[in-house]
C-alpha cells in the first residue's frame, strides 16, 4: 500500500514540475512578443495622406480683370463682384436671384475671435504668443475718430462705401479722396468696405497716410448699424433668403442703406467715390442736394444721395431707413436710392421736428448725368471754348463738389483743356 502511495505522489510531483516549466515558457513567449511590437512601433513612420477634396480658396470675380489696363477715370459698374458668403441651410437658402457677388456680406472680420489650436504643441519652457483679437466695428470707428493729437485732429467725419474688389479701386477713386483732403486737410475718412479692409487695401491708401492724412477702411457691421431701426427686421429677413432682391445689383441697394446707417449712427459727411470736392464743407449742416429742378416752378424735382451731410441720429435719416425697409424694390433702379430720398423729403417738408436744407443742383450736381461728357471734352471750336470757360467759372463759384456720374462717365478720358482737367489741377492732382 505504501508503495502505491509513493508512486502516486512521485507521478504527481513530476507533472507539476512539467506544468510549471510550461507556464514559464508561456510567460517568456508573451514577453518576447511585446518586446518585438515596441521595437516595430519605434521605427515605424506615418505617411500623411492628402484629403480627397482640398478646400477651394476664396475667389473674387472683379468686373475689371486684374492686370487689364484702364482708362483714366474708368470706373467699375454698380454690379457687385464678390461672393455672398453666409452659408445657409437648404431650407433657408436665398433664391437664385439673390446676387451672390456682394463682398460686404462676407463674414465680418470684426467679429472673428482668434483661438489657439488644441493640437499646437509648444515646450513648457517656451511662452505662447498671444493672438490679438480684432476689435468690433463700432469700437474701431469711434477710436479712429477720437484718436486726436496735436498733429492729427478729426474736425470733419467723412464716410465712403466701396462694394467692389480691391483691384477695381482706381484713379478716379484716388482723385476723389485727394480732392477731399485738399479741401479738408484736418478731416478723417472711413471707407466702409470689406475688400479694402485688408493689407492690400491699406497699401492702396498708403500714399495718403504717408502725407499725414487720416484715412482707413473698416468692414461694416450691418447688425450694429441697423439695430433698433426698421431696417433690422428687413436685413434679418434678407439673410434668411426671404427678400426678393430683384434684378438690380444687391450690392448697390445695400450701399444705399449702408450710407444711411453710417450717418445715422455716427453723423458726418457721406460722399460717393466719384465726387470731386471743390470747397470746404464745414459750413454745411443737415443738407441734401437736389439733382434736378422744375423749370416752371423753380422747385426741386429730384434729390440725390451721393452727397449727404447730417447730424448723428437725425430724424430724416431715420425716415430714409424706414422707407427703405417698407418699400424696398429690387427691380427698379434708383427706387431705393435717389428716388427714395426724394419721396421722403417730399412728405416731411414743412413738418415740425425736421431741420434740414435742400441745396440747388449747382451745389453738388452742376451737370446732369445725361450731359456729363461735356465736362471731359476739350474745346472743339471758339464758341465751345467760351462755353467751357463759362461753365468752369460757374462751377468754381457756385459748386461745393461735382458728381461725375460714374455709370455714364467711367470710360471717358480727360481731354486737354476740359473742365475736368482744370478741376484736377486746382485740386492738386496730377494727371
Amino acid at each position: 500500500m505504501e508503495n502505491i502511495i509513493d508512486s502516486f505522489l512521485s507521478e504527481l510531483l513530476c507533472r507539476l514540475q512539467r506544468s510549471k516549466r510550461s507556464f514559464y515558457a508561456l510567460i517568456s513567449l508573451l514577453s518576447l512578443c511585446l518586446l518585438a511590437y515596441n521595437s516595430a512601433s519605434i521605427f515605424c513612420t506615418q505617411v500623411p495622406i492628402a484629403p480627397r477634396t482640398p478646400p477651394e480658396p476664396a475667389s473674387f470675380l472683379p468686373e475689371n480683370v486684374a492686370g487689364k489696363s484702364r482708362k483714366f477715370f474708368s470706373l467699375p459698374s454698380a454690379e457687385n463682384p464678390s461672393f455672398f458668403a453666409p452659408q445657409l441651410s437648404e431650407s433657408v437658402k436665398p433664391s437664385a436671384k439673390l446676387k451672390a457677388h456682394f463682398s460686404l456680406l462676407h463674414k465680418n472680420r470684426n467679429f472673428v475671435v482668434s483661438t489657439k489650436r488644441s493640437d499646437d504643441y509648444q515646450p513648457k519652457r517656451r511662452r505662447r504668443r498671444k493672438i490679438a483679437e480684432v476689435k468690433p466695428f463700432e469700437v474701431r470707428v469711434r477710436e479712429f475718430f477720437s484718436a486726436n493729437s496735436p498733429h492729427s485732429f478729426c474736425k470733419f467725419r467723412f464716410f465712403m462705401t466701396w462694394i467692389s474688389s480691391v483691384e477695381s479701386f482706381g484713379e478716379r477713386e484716388m482723385f476723389a479722396i485727394s480732392s477731399l483732403f485738399k479741401a479738408h486737410p484736418n478731416g478723417c475718412l472711413i471707407i466702409a468696405s470689406d475688400s479694402l479692409d485688408s493689407r492690400d487695401g491699406m497699401q492702396i491708401l498708403k500714399p495718403f497716410l504717408n502725407k499725414g492724412f487720416r484715412v482707413t477702411s473698416i468692414s461694416p457691421n450691418f447688425d450694429f448699424l441697423f439695430k433698433g431701426t426698421p431696417a433690422e427686421t428687413w436685413y434679418n429677413q434678407l439673410m434668411l433668403g426671404n427678400v426678393n432682391t430683384g434684378e438690380v445689383a444687391l450690392g448697390q441697394n445695400l450701399s444705399n442703406l449702408l450710407r444711411l446707417g453710417l450717418l445715422y449712427r455716427f453723423g458726418g459727411i457721406y460722399l460717393d467715390t466719384d465726387v470731386i470736392v471743390l470747397k470746404n464743407l464745414g459750413e454745411l449742416r443737415n443738407v441734401i442736394g437736389a439733382q434736378t429742378i422744375d423749370l416752371d416752378t423753380g422747385n426741386w424735382s429730384r434729390l440725390n444721395n451721393a452727397v449727404m451731410i447730417f447730424d448723428e441720429g437725425h430724424p430724416l435719416l431715420y425716415k430714409f431707413i424706414q422707407e427703405f425697409a417698407l418699400t424696398f424694390d429690387g427691380n427698379k433702379w434708383g427706387h431705393n436710392g435717389p428716388y427714395l430720398v426724394s419721396r421722403v423729403v417730399a412728405r416731411v417738408s414743412g413738418r415740425p421736428g425736421y431741420d434740414f436744407t435742400v441745396l440747388p443742383p449747382m451745389a453738388f450736381y452742376p451737370v446732369d448725368w445725361s450731359r456729363i461728357r461735356g465736362l471731359f471734352e476739350g474745346p472743339r471750336s471758339l464758341s465751345h471754348s467760351k462755353w467751357l470757360v463759362a461753365k468752369l467759372r460757374q462751377i468754381r463759384s457756385q459748386s461745393f463738389a461735382v458728381h461725375l456720374w460714374n455709370k455714364q462717365s467711367r470710360g471717358f478720358e480727360v481731354e486737354k483743356g476740359s473742365v475736368i482737367q482744370h478741376l484736377m489741377f486746382s485740386s492738386g492732382v496730377e494727371q
